[in-house]
């Protein structure tokens, strides 16, 4: 057993305070949120059971997930109609240049949050100057 992986195995919780299981070695039954999200679930208010960890090889800090009981996990709850507007609304605003008003197929870059024409347009006249 590597030393590692000994610092990650701690199922009765004693040195971390939840049980502590290496990566990918948690008993079944056990789920992080994004796997429950794939089977339709969610946590639903329940504490957290356990968690699973592995040791950064370059840092050696620890990466934690945390792991909720399936059996206690809920349905997700379906989205409405308001919440599928506010979510289009959101989407358009993302793929809409702030400059021109143009809307674009694809989300606008953050970075510079312009699209190419009018970051091409700001950069000329900035050069020009």
């Amino acid at each position: 057993m590597s030393a590692a992986w000994g610092k990650c195995f701690d199922p009765a919780g004693a040195r971390h305070g939840i049980p502590t299981y290496p990566w990918k070695l948690a008993p079944d039954g056990l789920a992080t949120r994004r796997q429950l999200r794939a089977q339709g679930l969610r946590p639903g208010g329940q504490p957290i059971a356990a968690q699973a960890m592995r040791i950064n090889r370059r840092t050696g800090t620890p990466r934690l997930a945390y792991l909720y009981r399936e059996d206690l996990a809920l349905p997700v709850r379906p989205m409405t109609s308001r919440k599928w507007g506010a979510l289009a609304l959101a989407m358009l605003a993302r793929r809409t240049c702030p400059s021109c008003r143009v809307v674009y197929s694809y989300c606008i870059s953050r970075r510079y949050g312009l699209c190419g024409l009018c970051l091409d347009a700001n950069h000329v006249s900035q050069k020009g100057s």
